[in-house]
């Protein structure tokens, strides 16, 4: 229903036509009325009405007066002016104006209704273009965003295409996460009653996340929808994701009402890499929905109380994956594995479960070794197979060592196949690094591979991604610069590279745990370095 405001200097003008026409009926709002152009302003502000009525000769401020400002601000008004004046000047200016109707007075209720009815069949109709035109838009910008994660479009055609959406895509790091609701969209807001209370609050964030958020998206099915995160600097995209983040951390394992999931992607610097930091979350999300199905699976086959302790800590057997050492191998097993001592494997089914879940894990967050493995999925049903033979703890000791032993098999053979190219670009890296336009499509240039191929390869063989080790090495001389000279922080920043002094120090506290002032006063090279070492920037931005 469309509401009608109406402005006039005569009283009994404003009654009749008040009172002399069914409004409901009609299909439209009488939502008020006005003596003169001054006086209306506000109320029109206020009510915001989709047709202004006016006459033309009032005091204080006439109808083509307030009819130009409404032009102005409410572009979309119609205005339909009444007025005892027939004059064609006064015509000519109501048209150049914009005015949608010009009637005299006197002029009888049926035909208002009837120039009523024709302005708002107008309003419906541009509404419905604009509708149209919005939903052609939204589709465009969808499968131009959908291109782009999948990989179809070069960055020229990228930015061709953007620019005639008005799309805001450039920056200097990008971020692709994906939210699956899956089964949730199922639901209808009166079965909300199924849900527990945390359930439901984070449903209800979810929601929230995928209507309001401000970021490049898209929806990929009915229950996925894909984020393109951007950010000038990596603290900023840090800050960006963190509501991601949080909710990912908030989603219980073994929920079994709802099934959520949200993959995050590496970091890129490079547009056309968008689509490798999708295909990262979407590993992501898939290994996780493996895990939470074996939790889920555990608690519903598994109707005793379990003890915390027997679900191991997963960071323990990962950072050992990562950093451990053959000669420790042995020992780190039995000392992991102690809490399993207990289980009756023959009779109790738990061990699989656990021994399971840290083999999912495994796979999921060591992905970069496994990368040139074709079918990592059989690898994974092969370990499976082997819990499924295990009777006893030390069998399940060896089950360890050998899945540890695989990775590290993986890893390897990445680093014999690449090390000597890997070594060429960490070699350009440490030439470069004080450039502060230094990127990953330089050094693909350097070593005659393709951007994409090469983050690949750089994550694979060293565990980081290229932009965490240039930062790496940008820190590390900072650090060098700072107890070695006496140059200013911000002096210090240009030469390693950062052009933005007030980055370069927050961006150095955050790996440190120091300002650069308070590293020159009381930190120590080894110290830091050793928490420089493996920083995962990767997970912070």
């Amino acid at each position: 229903m469309k509401k009608v405001f109406l402005v006039d200097d005569e009283i009994l003008i404003r009654e009749t036509i008040r009172e002399c026409i069914d409004w409901e009926k009609e299909g439209l709002i009488y939502c008020g009325d006005a003596s003169d152009g001054e006086v209306a302003l506000p109320l029109i502000d206020q009510l915001q009405p989709d047709i202004l009525i006016t006459d033309i000769l009032m005091p204080f401020m006439n109808g083509l007066e307030l009819s130009i400002i409404m032009r102005q601000k409410y572009p979309d008004m119609k205005i339909i002016i009444i007025s005892g004046h027939a004059e064609f000047e006064y015509a000519r200016k109501a048209m150049q104006i914009g005015v949608q109707e010009y009637c005299l007075k006197p002029i009888s209720a049926d035909e208002l209704v009837k120039v009523l009815h024709h302005v708002s069949g107008i309003i419906d109709k541009e509404r419905e273009a604009k509708a149209k035109e919005r939903n052609r838009t939204e589709l465009t910008q969808s499968k131009l965003l959908n291109d782009l994660c999948s990989g179809f479009v070069t960055t020229t055609e990228v930015m061709h295409l953007s620019s005639s959406l008005h799309l805001p895509i450039v920056a200097r790091y990008y971020v692709v996460t994906v939210l699956d609701l899956r089964g949730s969209e199922a639901f209808k807001p009166e079965e909300t009653e199924l849900f527990q209370g945390s359930e439901l609050s984070l449903l209800d964030r979810c929601l929230e996340l995928r209507q309001t958020s401000k970021h490049l998206k898209f929806q990929r099915s009915r229950s996925e929808t894909v984020f393109i995160i951007k950010g000038d600097t990596l603290e900023q995209l840090h800050d960006e994701i963190r509501v991601f983040r949080d909710v990912q951390k908030a989603i219980p394992e073994e929920a079994n009402t709802l099934h959520i999931s949200i993959g995050i992607g590496s970091v890129q610097d490079r547009l056309h890499n968008v689509h490798l930091s999708f295909l990262d979350a979407m590993e992501d999300v898939y290994w996780r929905r493996l895990s939470r199905q074996n939790r889920i699976a555990l608690h519903e086959n598994y109707s005793e109380t379990l003890e915390p302790a027997l679900f191991l800590e997963r960071g323990a057997f990962i950072d050992f994956i990562k950093v451990g050492t053959p000669h420790k191998l042995e020992a780190f097993v039995a000392e992991y594995a102690a809490a399993l001592r207990h289980i009756h494997w023959n009779s109790s089914s738990v061990g699989f479960y656990i021994l399971n879940d840290l083999t999912i894990e495994a796979f999921r967050s060591n992905k970069d070794m496994y990368r040139h493995v074709p079918e990592p999925e059989k690898s994974l049903h092969r370990f499976q197979q082997m819990i499924g033979n295990i009777r006893s703890w030390e069998e399940a000791c060896s089950y360890f060592i050998k899945l540890i032993e695989q990775f590290w098999s993986w890893r390897a053979r990445i680093y014999d196949k690449y090390s000597d190219l890997i070594a060429k670009v960490k070699d350009y890296v440490q030439a470069n690094f004080n450039k502060d336009t230094m990127s990953l499509q330089d050094a693909a240039d350097y070593v005659n591979l393709s951007p994409n191929y090469l983050s690949r390869l750089f994550s694979q063989e060293t565990g980081q991604t290229f932009i965490e080790h240039l930062t790496q090495v940008r820190i590390r001389k900072a650090m060098e610069l700072l107890k070695g000279t006496a140059s200013k922080s911000y002096e210090i920043a240009f030469l390693v590279g950062y052009n933005d002094p007030h980055y370069f120090s927050n961006l150095f506290k955050r790996i440190t745990g120091m300002t650069p002032k308070e590293f020159r006063k009381t930190g120590t090279m080894e110290g830091s370095l050793d928490m420089l070492k493996g920083e995962p920037l990767h997970e912070e931005a």
